[in-house]
Parts: C-alpha cells; structure tokens; sequence
C-alpha cells in the first residue's frame, strides 16, 4: 500500500517538470497546498489539465513498478477530481472509508442520536439495503437488537424473512420488511442507506426533517419539501497506536488509514471485535 500526497516544499526543478518522488511508502508529488487547493480556479485549464495527466502518470509509473495496487490519497489530493478519475481507470484502489463507514453503522446511529439529542426508544429507524452481505446482515443484527423501531426497505423481501424470524425466535425482536415507495420512509426518524443509488432513493416519499446517511456515496434528496439532514461522509477517532507516527502532520484522513490496516478477509465479528478493542469511535458526520 502506497501513499500520495502533496509536497509541503517542493523543490523547484521537481515542479518545473512534474518529476514524483518515492520516500519508503509515500509518493510525494511536486505540487504544494495552494497548488492543490486552488484547483480549479486556474486561468489555463487545458495546459493544467494536460500537467495532470503528465503527472498521475508518472505516479501511475511508480506504481506499476511496485506491483501495488492499493493507495491512500492526502486529505488535498482527494480534492483533484482527475488525479483521482484516473487512478480509477487504471484500475487502482483508493482506500476511501467506505467499506469502514459500513462496519461502524451501529456507531453511527448512536452518534446521531446523541448529537441530535433524540430519544433512544422512541427513534424511527429506516434501513435501505439491496446487497446482503455479512457486513449488513450482521449490522442489522445489532441495530435491531437494540432499537426497537426497526423497518428494513429492500427489492429483496424473501431474502431477509429468515432474518426476520431469526430475531424474533432468538432475541424477540420485530422488524418490519416493506418496498413500499409511498410509504416506507415517511416516518422515519433516521435513514440508514446501506446501497441504495441516488435515483433509486429519490423515488420513495421521504419524511420532511429525515436525517438520511449515505454509506457508499454522495446522494442528495430532490424531494422539495425535505428539510432534514444528508450525512455522505464521516471521520473517526480511536486509540492511538503506532501505525499512525507518520500521520502527525494530518495530512491523511483517520478512517482512510484505519480501514486499510483491516484485514478484511475475516469473520465479521473479529473486525468488530478489534473495532471495540481500538475504541473507534464516530467523530464527525459531514
């Protein structure tokens, strides 16, 4: 796993002719904070366009030669739309959060229940899910035990009823299936979007003052009347250990670097349980 990010002082000639340069396991590229944070609003798009491309190149170059596949970008370098298009479309991982954001759903929900100051008991909880993994079947688990007003909407019905009675027959828990698009969300208190697209969620009726999160991806509610909270991103806080030395400057996101320290092929509950052992904790929903 690599890391990239901007140079705090860049050297003169690396710049003039955008020449990366590989420190351990960090690519450092010859473009400073300013440079990065002011983007897109250059006068010469085309001729800057053109510098990008040269230089996720190169980067691309580095990479290639290491075999390495996966990467975390800086906090900065997240911001280059095109650097990071590109990294795609060669086929490289950028460890975002994503998968972690799914992983601490249950955190997420006492997060914004507590910063909302709602009531634990009398909290309407709406859960979108089409893909049931051991990830979200396992989150369910959790959250149904311990949330009393539970509505699960997904195309797949049939595929959850196990769970369903499972809950009932071992926990006496109740949880409520439905696809209906009129009606399932219009009296939830908070929306928990495990994978639902966009246009997908913007067909359902959604109560006016929801607060909507949105674990895969940016989703806004076109909804005229909504005047609730959309939450698309997150960041974390935990014990500190010795893998996050080389991040005291914060150049990188805490949960980027948490989840691409996760073995992820493991039982589920071994992830929470380093989870919980790590203290991670929700620190910011934005």
């Amino acid at each position: 796993m690599y890391f990239i990010q901007e140079a705090d002082k860049p050297k003169l000639i690396s710049k003039i002719f955008l020449i990366p340069t590989l420190d351990q396991n960090k690519i450092i590229l010859p473009i400073n904070y300013e440079e990065t944070k002011n983007n897109r609003k250059i006068d010469n798009k085309k001729k800057e366009t053109k510098r990008e491309i040269k230089l996720v190149k190169r980067t691309i170059n580095i990479l290639n030669k290491t075999h390495c596949k996966k990467v975390i970008l800086s906090k900065q370098m997240q911001n280059r739309e095109l650097f990071c298009n590109q990294l795609h479309t060669h086929g490289f991982n950028i460890i975002d959060g994503r998968w972690l954001f799914a992983i601490l759903s249950e955190e997420v929900i006492q997060y914004v229940i507590k910063t909302n100051k709602m009531i634990e008991e009398k909290t309407k909880i709406s859960i979108l899910v089409n893909d049931l993994t051991d990830i979200v079947l396992e989150n369910i688990k959790n959250i149904a035990k311990k949330y009393n007003r539970i509505n699960i909407v997904t195309n797949h019905i049939d595929k959850l009823k196990k769970l369903e009675e499972q809950l009932l027959e071992e926990y006496g828990v109740m949880i409520t299936l439905n696809n209906n698009k009129k009606k399932s969300l219009t009296k939830a208190d908070i929306i928990l979007n495990f994978d639902f697209p966009s246009e997908l969620i913007n067909k359902y009726r959604i109560a006016e003052k929801a607060i909507v999160i949105n674990l895969k991806g940016n989703i806004k509610i076109k909804q005229k009347r909504f005047e609730g909270k959309i939450f698309n991103d997150y960041e974390i806080t935990h014990k500190e250990t010795e893998d996050f030395e080389y991040n005291k400057n914060e150049k990188y996101l805490t949960k980027d670097i948490y989840e691409a320290l996760i073995y992820k092929h493991q039982p589920i509950e071994n992830i929470m349980k380093k989870i919980k052992k790590d203290k991670v904790k929700i620190s910011e929903l934005k």
